[in-house]
């Protein structure tokens, strides 16, 4: 009898599609990307063995109405959105897969970064108006200091890029050995010490008691005037609110975010009043 999985998200890349289909795996997808209720409702209607598990929460009660499911993978590292101890309390092993989209991730922060810094969003809605504005031509990044907040897989390889790019690179990271090879990035002593030099500040770690918040009024007043905010890690490392000060008062040039606290991002949220968003 095959296994039957439940992926939390609309598709696959076409290797995942190709590989449960060789293992000759039934596969159920979800009709939207982004709802929980869904999860739970499939969860408590159909026997799966396995969940493949997305950004979506896969909360304690879709694990525990699913007496024959099996295991749950994450497709990434972080497991904030999956309840691990009701997995654990039924004896489910949690897995997570480090690096498979380290490089994607890497890809969309220098995307973020070189947007932000050159206002593409915003240059397009002027050429799309009929407008053929020549001012405000954007930043280079070539020279400026790149602040990583978190140095893993994901933050080397954006840090390898944008020395490519002629930036300095800095970051913070605790769980970095001392005597590990930084590749040419200057270790930072703490967030307090990183922030005042990041022209550009990337965030790359995960959510926890410590890191929640992180980045509120007063660490966002540390950063120099006119630097970038770029986050592709979790919404919750930002205080929204200051974050919104921060921009529309022109401490920061830009933020690139994507992720946000709370997704998908609401239709009055004050982001939206802001072309220095991406």
């Amino acid at each position: 009898m095959p296994y039957r999985f439940l992926v939390t998200t609309t598709d696959l890349g076409h290797g995942g599609r190709k590989a449960l289909a060789e293992a000759g795996c039934e596969v159920d997808y979800l009709d939207t990307n982004n709802d929980a209720d869904e999860v739970e409702r499939r969860m408590a209607s159909v026997a799966y063995d396995a969940v493949i598990s997305r950004t979506v929460t896969l909360s304690a009660r879709a694990i525990a109405s699913c007496p024959t499911l099996k295991i749950i993978c994450k497709h990434g590292v972080g497991v904030t959105n999956i309840d691990v101890e009701a997995a654990t309390r039924q004896g489910i092993p949690v897995l997570t897969t480090p690096a498979t989209n380290a490089q994607s991730v890497a890809e969309l922060t220098v995307a973020l970064m070189l947007s932000c810094a050159r206002r593409l969003p915003w240059f397009q809605q002027e050429v799309a108006a009929g407008r053929w504005t020549r001012s405000g031509d954007g930043e280079e990044l070539s020279g400026k200091t790149l602040g990583l907040v978190g140095y893993g897989e994901i933050g080397r390889r954006v840090a390898k890029v944008a020395q490519a790019l002629g930036m300095n690179v800095a970051f913070f990271d605790p769980a970095i050995a001392g005597d590990a090879d930084t590749a040419g990035a200057r270790r930072c002593a703490s967030l307090a010490d990183l922030l005042p030099r990041a022209d550009v500040l990337s965030l790359h770690c995960p959510v926890n008691d410590k890191t929640r918040g992180m980045l509120d009024a007063a660490a966002l007043a540390l950063m120099p005037a006119g630097a970038v905010l770029i986050n592709t890690a979790r919404g919750e490392l930002v205080d929204e609110g200051a974050l919104f000060a921060a921009l529309q008062s022109g401490h920061l040039r830009a933020a690139g975010l994507d992720t946000v606290a709370h997704e998908p991002l609401a239709a009055d949220h004050p982001f939206r009043q802001l072309s220095s968003v991406i």
